[in-house]
């Protein structure tokens, strides 16, 4: 079959359809089309590739892999048939699972290159909403300095309220949540999930907690409620804004505050509790020695830490995360396994008295996300245009068939500081629902 295709392309000038069926090991499972007129693959395929621009190929041919294929979905040059841009997590799924590509011989790369021509071969300008590449942010800042965290951030987070309340929800929370059933609502999971942390850091009326990496203050105004001071921190202006709205509507100001500050920046110490719920993915693993010494730090003798992140399923993978994550989702992202968390969290004088994945729980997240997104897509590509509606369809689809399949899990980890003696002031068993 290989031989086959190898002369058949020296014969003439391939079709992107021909190119596709040459590159690809075994049968196409969904149905290809291309500008040239040219198709591939089972014509009564649920689901379809359409390539409508000679800058779509470009971006494809020049950044291989799925930065190069996110390129042309985010600019509107590959076209997903069959499902909704807010949630393609369907045909994802179907080409990840039967979508595979054999490494081409150099006889066949040259009849593909004679094929496309030189001028599809140079490389463009990225879509607007593509961040710097590694190498520039390192001419611009220290990876994970004050000033290069915040920019990047900012990237991710200030994006518009506005959007974010379309596709989070009336909860605002951009973090996992946890479900009791697959029938709950994601409202509902949400609340559970604030539950579940307040219940392990064991909080009472008059308690002081420090939620870092606050979000838009829902942890804070949850306990707040229920009588705890909170101080809650986000390197995100828009997020701290909208925070302080919330918590004054709700009459909490007396009680809580989100703050537009670094975690590095807090003076308090002698805190309860800390919850750190979707900030560690941000901090950058060789950081973990000095970000858990801090919190350690701000901890009085009892005080409790619950880390939530996003984490890989072993402790050797590399930390980086991929081209399309990396340049459109979290720039400067990293992620490890959950017992080189558990490490640093031990390494700094904090005993661990629990940790749980909740990988399933994402993936369920996740859809509930998508599914915001698909009922409110207009008025978000009103508020954000659609390269961006689409970023985020595709990034939340893909993790979430990330969640499923084992790639990625969510680990919450629950320390306690010791006491002098070893005290750790905790029943003996877990003590929450």
């Amino acid at each position: 079959m290989t031989t086959l295709k190898a002369s058949r392309s020296q014969d003439h000038k391939l079709t992107i359809a021909e190119i596709l069926e040459t590159l690809s090991d075994g049968m196409l499972p969904l149905r290809f089309s291309a500008y040239d007129g040219s198709a591939a693959g089972p014509e009564d395929a649920p689901y379809g590739l359409h390539l409508k621009t000679t800058r779509g190929t470009t971006y494809l041919a020049t950044a291989p892999g799925d930065l190069g294929m996110a390129r042309a979905y985010v600019s509107g040059d590959l076209e997903a048939r069959g499902v909704h841009p807010g949630d393609p997590y369907e045909i994802l799924r179907v080409m990840g699972d039967e979508l595979h590509f054999r490494r081409p011989s150099a006889l066949t790369l040259a009849a593909i290159t004679r094929s496309l021509g030189w001028d599809l071969l140079r490389p463009i300008a990225p879509p607007p909403q593509e961040h710097l590449p590694r190498w520039r942010r390192v001419a611009e800042g220290l990876r994970h300095s004050k000033s290069r965290d915040a920019e990047v951030i900012h990237h991710h987070y200030d994006v518009s309220n506005t959007f974010y309340e379309y596709v989070l929800g009336p909860s605002m929370t951009y973090t996992c949540a946890c479900y009791e059933n697959a029938e709950q609502t994601l409202e509902e999971a949400q609340e559970n999930k604030y539950r579940l942390v307040f219940e392990k850091l064991g909080l009472q009326p008059g308690d002081r907690l420090l939620d870092i990496g606050c979000g838009w203050g829902s942890m804070v105004r949850f306990a707040a409620r229920r009588g705890v001071k909170v101080i809650g921190v986000t390197l995100s202006r828009e997020q701290a804004e909208w925070a302080q709205k919330a918590i004054a509507e709700e009459g909490l100001s007396d009680l809580a505050e989100v703050r537009f500050s670094d975690y590095r920046d807090v003076p308090e110490t002698g805190f309860d509790a800390i919850s750190s719920i979707g900030l560690t993915e941000h901090i950058g693993v060789g950081n973990y020695p000095s970000y858990f010494g801090l919190l350690q730090s701000k901890l009085r003798e009892g005080g409790r830490l619950l880390n939530h992140c996003i984490t890989r399923p072993d402790n050797q993978s590399q930390a980086r995360a991929g081209g399309f994550i990396d340049r459109y989702v979290f720039p400067d992202g990293e992620l490890t396994g959950s017992g080189r968390i558990i490490s640093e969290i031990q390494n700094v004088g904090l005993e661990v008295r629990h940790e749980e994945n909740l990988r399933e729980h994402y993936a369920l997240t996740l859809a509930g996300w998508c599914q915001n997104l698909v009922d409110n897509w207009d008025a978000c590509v009103d508020e954000v245009g659609e390269g961006t509606a689409r970023v985020w369809g595709l990034y939340m689809a893909g993790s979430r068939l990330g969640f499923e399949r084992n790639v990625v899990q969510l680990h919450q980890v629950l320390a306690v500081k010791l006491g002098p003696k070893g005290e750790a002031h905790v029943p003996l068993r877990p003590w929450w629902k």
